[in-house]
């Protein structure tokens, strides 16, 4: 789960990023963040596509 803190932690680094560089150590950490949040956007959005039912009205055949 990515919370509001990991989020902003994203954010400052992406700004640092642009304005003077990151170290070693926080490109490491920005890339496991970024992987972080990845893997909860596709786990929330797969959560979402589960729960989806398909209904054709025409059709008597449940899917």
């Amino acid at each position: 789960m990515i919370t509001k803190e990991m989020i902003e932690r994203i954010n400052w680094l992406a700004h640092k990023k642009k304005t003077e560089g990151l170290t070693e150590d926080e490109q490491i950490e920005q890339k496991i963040l970024y992987r972080e949040y990845i893997d909860a956007f596709k786990a929330n959005l797969k959560s979402q596509l589960d729960l989806i039912e398909i209904v054709d009205e025409e059709s008597s055949d449940p899917m």
